[in-house]
């Protein structure tokens, strides 16, 4: 038999990449030869003795490295005949050239589905003007919920580290109940509510539970990508439905598909315009929903964020016939690491649900959904949405004041007074090479066409205002408006 000392010996001896240990630096280079076919399934290893006395380890150094190879299976040691690469390993030529390149196997078309779908990606790290998505961190009283993380944990809190229930914690499900029927005007039982992870979980669990392949669905134009992907992933046949200052053109969706399975809206403050529904559009939209025996699913995504006057009701509240899937979260109400949202649903599709989301991950965050439970129940988060509100219409009236300022008739802010962003129609400027120098200046604000499915309707973009402070706004528009000025002189 072929003894590899004059292979192995050379090899732990040239100079490798750094290892944490000589253990992990032995082990690693003698799997790695074997893989590579430079040691043959056969050939004999020195022994620990000699590996120990030639590259001057220690023997329990060599003998660990052994071991972890023998449990991984590369070698096999035989009873007072010594150690061998694992006959059962399959040979590998080995030569001068490199070796082809592997097939890597295709993705599904499902797969490649999933690669093309539009999405709204969260970016990490600090705010940066105009991007859009969750309020200022540094507003929220960290301190309450520290002092509520802590009494859990010291309350019972390792009741909560095991399993948890698929549909959510029972006190969080009942102090949601309690918090949408006053603030929202949702009618419902804890029963019928399931705790996700985000309202993209919802938005896709809604899709794929209610659509077959090939049904029509009505999504508003423009319109949340994320939506747009869930509905697409479920092989949903997309309808665009126009949009206007009283939200979805109810009158249009029924022309252009009266038989369609499902309606995607965003009623209180439609992203990204920011119209509020009309009440006789939302009462046309049930009455639909009900001769056509469709699905409403309503993304009630930023709509406790109202600065005049109170939050309209939610759709759900009006719909006497079961019909409306109803989505929220915490991400734009308490924070976007939390990583909870809910669905509010008809008692036909709540097992559903709950089984799909067994399928899927199992069940919410037991600690997390226990301190979002002592939020709700203790006032807290009726208490920081006021606290909310009052900052982001400052920043808001700092956003209009400073376009108003920099780039008067050129950028007219539209939607209603509330939400997280605002939209501006740009006259005289092309949106896109505004929204492509804005990005090349530091200032994210991306073109209204780029959540259009139709590509008409006005120019505009899209800003975010609530993670910043009315000094960085202030600061963000001046740039904003040298982007117009470069996208005009071009």
């Amino acid at each position: 038999m072929k003894r590899a000392g004059g292979v192995v010996l050379p090899l732990l001896e040239a100079p490798g990449p750094p290892a944490p240990s000589l253990r992990v630096d032995v082990y690693g280079r003698i799997r790695g030869a074997i893989l590579e076919g430079r040691l043959a399934p056969g050939v004999r290893l020195p022994s620990t003795r000699t590996l120990a006395g030639e590259l001057g380890l220690s023997r329990t150094t060599a003998e660990e490295a052994y071991g972890q190879l023998v449990a991984e299976g590369y070698v096999a040691r035989r009873v007072g005949d010594g150690t061998y690469v694992s006959s059962t390993l399959p040979a590998r030529r080995t030569g001068a050239g490199r070796p082809a390149a592997a097939r890597t196997p295709p993705l599904s078309r499902r797969g490649r589905a999933i690669g093309g779908a539009p999405a709204c990606l969260d970016v990490p790290g600090e705010a940066v003007p105009f991007r859009a998505g969750h309020p200022d961190p540094a507003l929220f009283p960290l301190d309450v919920w520290q002092r509520l993380a802590a009494r859990r944990m010291r309350r019972g809190g390792r009741a909560l580290l095991g399993y948890g229930e698929a549909a959510g914690l029972a006190e969080l499900r009942a102090a949601l109940a309690d918090h949408l029927a006053t603030y929202r005007g949702v009618r419902c039982t804890p029963g019928q509510i399931v705790i996700l992870s985000s309202s993209q979980q919802a938005l896709d669990l809604a899709a794929r539970l209610t659509l077959d392949a090939g049904d029509a669905a009505w999504m508003e134009d423009p319109g949340y990508p994320g939506a747009r992907g869930a509905l697409e992933l479920a092989g949903a046949q997309l309808v665009p439905v126009p949009v206007d200052g009283e939200g979805m053109a109810v009158y249009e969706g029924r022309r252009r598909a009266p038989q369609a399975k499902l309606v995607y809206v965003t009623p209180s403050h439609q992203w990204p315009l920011g119209s509020t529904l009309a009440l006789h559009r939302r009462l046309a939209l049930i009455a639909w929903a009900r001769s056509a025996g469709a699905w409403i699913v309503e993304d009630d995504y930023d709509a406790a964020l109202r600065y005049s006057g109170r939050p309209v009701a939610a759709v759900q509240g009006l719909d006497p016939d079961a019909r409306v899937v109803y989505v929220g979260t915490f991400t734009k109400l308490i924070f976007p690491s939390l990583r909870l949202a809910w669905v509010v649903l008809p008692e036909s599709l709540v097992e559903p649900f709950v089984h799909a989301r067994r399928l899927m991950d199992g069940h919410p965050p037991g600690i997390a959904q226990a301190v979002a439970a002592d939020f709700l129940a203790g006032g807290h988060l009726a208490g920081w949405i006021r606290r909310l509100r009052a900052a982001c219409a400052e920043r808001r009236e700092a956003l209009v004041e400073a376009l108003g300022s920099e780039l008067a008739g050129v950028a007219i802010p539209v939607g209603a007074e509330a939400g997280l962003h605002l939209s501006v129609e740009l006259h005289g400027a092309d949106e896109r090479e505004v929204s492509r120098r804005a990005l090349a200046l530091g200032v994210d604000a991306p073109a209204l066409g780029s959540f259009r499915l139709e590509r008409r309707g006005p120019g505009g973009l899209v800003l975010g205002f609530a993670a910043l402070s009315p000094e960085r706004i202030r600061a963000g528009v001046k740039v904003l408006a040298r982007a117009v000025g470069r996208a005009a002189r071009r």
